[in-house]
């Protein structure tokens, strides 16, 4: 059975992260983020099964096509990475060969103008990768102005988040895509031949805060800790630096890539939890070709790591 039909969207960095799980015929994998499903279509090719997650229905919907071919080795879980530990359980699964995380907004949902994840097409502010709850408009217009500088310097790392904020709350009320790019743009002095449009910044910050999505990250990464055999593949890409940084974060302490004690502060090894992963060469960043086939991959880092025989760290400190 062939699963390389085509996809509306190539992954970033396939044949990086495919190399990097190295999947085998008869082994398990988890794909976290199925969106369209190239991860997963190419780690079927190799022989294994997949387990795919996706918090966004319409990416549950449109695999479905893909599930009816696949013949019994592809699983789609309608739910949040983070909670893969559970659902696995729930399917018989206690411990899987691979899990790869793709992290942040899919293509899929940053080209469809009517999830108003972008602001190249103009759509309704809404920006929920699950459909429901609070949406971007619901924030914009109802949060409090310090709410709003907040979540733009914290995870937009906008400079200017509080002259940003009092623009937005101005010009109350915002609806559509096109409506709050132009609000930052005026209060950011947009003019032709910039670099980086100033909205950008300021999308990505209110997608992050609506979706949770640094915190679905660590909560992800904590989840592959506990589902992943000894000798298991972890591989994640990230888009941008605070993405990169929780995940640099995690494998160092769990590699036990610690720094080294001082006279004044001595060294604690062989006092705390034993590491949980080894990391795997260093961090993987798309090629030239690639970034030029696909602008989206300039921003994309990937880093892997292999499971050791440890026990989780949230299970160790609390034996």
């Amino acid at each position: 059975m062939s699963v390389a039909h085509a996809a509306p969207h190539v992954p970033v960095l396939l044949e990086e992260v495919v190399a990097a799980l190295d999947p085998k015929d008869g082994e398990t994998h988890v794909d976290g983020t199925f969106g369209a499903g190239g991860y997963t279509k190419a780690i079927m090719e190799r022989g294994a099964k997949v387990i795919a997650f996706d918090r966004d229905p319409d990416a549950i919907r449109e695999g479905a096509s893909l599930v009816a071919v696949s013949g019994e080795r592809l699983t789609l879980v309608p739910e949040r990475f983070s909670r893969m530990r559970q659902a696995l359980r729930d399917r018989g699964v206690d411990e899987v060969d691979g899990v790869t995380l793709d992290i942040g907004v899919s293509s899929m949902q940053l080209d469809r103008a009517e999830r108003g994840f972008s602001f190249q097409a103009d759509g309704p502010l809404d920006m929920r990768m699950e459909q429901e709850g609070q949406s971007a408009a619901d924030f914009v217009n109802n949060a409090d102005e310090d709410e709003i500088a907040d979540v733009l310097f914290h995870y937009g790392e906008e400079p200017k988040s509080r002259r940003v904020a009092r623009a937005i709350v101005a010009a109350r009320p915002i609806k559509r895509t096109s409506q709050l790019a132009e609000v930052v743009r005026k209060a950011l002095g947009h003019h032709a031949g910039m670099k980086k449009d100033p909205a950008t910044r300021t999308f990505q910050a209110i997608r992050i805060h609506l979706n949770e999505e640094l915190q679905e990250l660590e909560g992800g990464l904590e989840a592959a800790e506990q589902v992943l055999k000894e000798g298991g593949r972890l591989a994640v890409v990230t888009f941008h630096s605070l993405e990169d940084r929780v995940v640099k974060r995690f494998l160092r302490e769990r590699s036990g890539s610690v720094p080294a004690g001082s006279r004044h502060l001595p060294a604690t090894a062989n006092k705390g939890p034993k590491p949980t992963f080894e990391a795997v060469g260093k961090a993987v960043r798309a090629g030239e070709a690639e970034i030029k086939a696909n602008p989206r991959a300039r921003s994309a880092t990937l880093r892997v790591a292999r499971r050791t025989s440890a026990s989780p760290w949230n299970e160790s400190m609390s034996a």
